[in-house]
């Protein structure tokens, strides 16, 4: 690499400047935050059934004994034989923080479209413990947009991250936030898409402090799922598979 170097006083000069820069963008990101938490709830009244390990569940069910339930739409679609390379990198984040969510009254849930008894193999090569929990027959998939419905598909438009796209679509990612009172009632209070959810892939972060930050071309050029690495002898020579191409853009 070639790069600017300066002696240590100059470099601490131009530290402190970031610095100051770093806990600007602080401030402004805890207020968007508290912004975030200010937006207007809606009521879900729709039925939503799902399948897990038990069997079926209602969207009640995915939130176990807590009020605060963060769904993660992880792209594993009808027939697929493994996940996004995308949301597996960022799936690899969940355990570690169930370690603490669960104790903050937050469930944490993967959905995929897919029938449940197809992504058990993958999420065993993945070594993964967080709940995901399928969405085949019901509608959640289309009515939080990450996958086209019948009609958007036939009328060659959909919605996704709040805008309309021509053509059929496909599997996307994102992540909606719900909440429960006492009442048993439950509300939708967020959903976030593409990347949007960038801030919870925490090897990011450490890699945006490397002099090298991201080093990628385009978006996660460079990522793979986690048993695919170079160094990895198993790994050498075998391609994505193509069901899981061109996510998270």
């Amino acid at each position: 690499m070639q790069h600017q170097v300066v002696s240590r006083d100059e470099w601490l000069l131009a530290r402190k400047a970031h610095l100051a820069r770093e806990k600007a963008f602080t401030r402004q990101r805890d207020a968007l935050s508290a912004e975030r938490r200010a937006l207007p709830w809606v009521r879900v009244d729709k039925d939503y059934a799902f399948e897990g390990q038990g069997g079926r569940l209602t969207l009640a069910d995915l939130f176990g004994a807590n009020s605060q339930l963060l769904i993660y739409h992880f792209m594993f679609g009808p027939g697929w034989t493994e996940g996004c390379p995308g949301c597996s990198f960022l799936a690899d984040h969940f355990d570690g923080a169930n370690l603490h969510l669960k104790h903050h009254d937050v469930s944490l849930v993967a959905v995929s479209r897919a029938p449940f008894a197809e992504f058990q193999a993958f999420k065993r090569r993945m070594g993964w413990d967080f709940a995901w929990v399928s969405s085949e027959g019901c509608d959640f998939n289309y009515d939080f947009h990450v996958s086209p419905s019948p009609a958007e598909r036939a009328a060659g438009r959909y919605e996704y991250n709040y805008e309309t796209h021509d053509g059929e679509g496909g599997e996307m990612p994102g992540f909606s936030v719900f909440y429960r009172n006492e009442a048993g009632e439950i509300f939708h209070t967020y959903s976030t898409y593409a990347r949007g959810g960038d801030l919870l892939i925490g090897a990011n972060n450490f890699l945006d402090m490397m002099p090298k930050g991201r080093n990628e071309t385009t978006i996660m050029d460079w990522m793979r799922h986690h048993d695919r690495y170079e160094n990895k002898p198993a790994a050498k020579g075998v391609p994505e598979p193509a069901t899981a191409s061109a996510c998270c853009g």
